[in-house]
């Protein structure tokens, strides 16, 4: 048989056909190993761990077949109870495959503490701000004899004088005692002059 012949015959589109099929089952079969080896179909929502400790999110985590790494511990936040997770990273609902890790960040357990600023001879405007970029937050404001109106005299806490460089917890309460302005100088008394009678002789 002549190779026209055979290429058209139907013994060479049989073969053709044969052939066709096989590469379709493999790659057929070569997807579905993809597919398996790579958890393609996989999904696994992942849980809020935020306002959990470290141990409760790390079970949670492990009955789901997926992995964490704490990153750092951030600054206390009130928000949130010490020592639990405040961020994370997928974030709550995402779905991931088997054995993905998890990012998060601790909750300090308390405030660290910070230096007071110098406040004294401020003025009431320029200390707040002054303050709150500190980490400290206005507390009480009252008022003494003085000059000047609403410069700061003494700087309280918790009944306690403080002064510049003490240390204070961060996010506290930091009292004012201002000047109230009402201070001046005071003419003499005139009524206090006694009259000088003088006598001729």
């Amino acid at each position: 048989m002549s190779l026209k012949n055979f290429l058209t015959s139907k013994v060479f589109f049989k073969h053709v056909a044969i052939a066709v099929g096989i590469v379709v089952v493999l790659v057929f079969l070569l997807l579905q190993f993809l597919s398996y080896a790579t958890n393609h179909e996989q999904k696994i929502p992942v849980p809020d761990l935020r306002k959990m400790t470290v141990e409760k999110a790390g079970e949670q985590l492990e009955a789901l077949d997926l992995g964490y790494i704490v990153l750092d511990t951030v600054d206390f936040r009130a928000e949130f109870p010490p020592y639990t997770i405040v961020e994370q990273d997928p974030l709550p609902n995402v779905n991931v495959k088997e054995d993905r890790k998890v990012y998060i960040k601790v909750n300090a357990g308390s405030y660290s503490t910070i230096v007071l600023p110098d406040l004294i001879q401020k003025t009431y405007r320029a200390a707040v701000p002054t303050l709150k970029a500190s980490g400290l937050e206005e507390g009480k404001k009252t008022y003494k004899p003085y000059l000047a109106k609403d410069v700061v005299l003494e700087v309280w806490q918790n009944g306690k004088k403080l002064k510049a460089g003490d240390k204070v917890m961060k996010a506290s309460k930091i009292d004012l005692v201002l000047g109230d302005g009402k201070t001046g100088y005071e003419e003499p008394d005139s009524t206090s002059t006694e009259d000088v009678n003088v006598d001729d002789e």
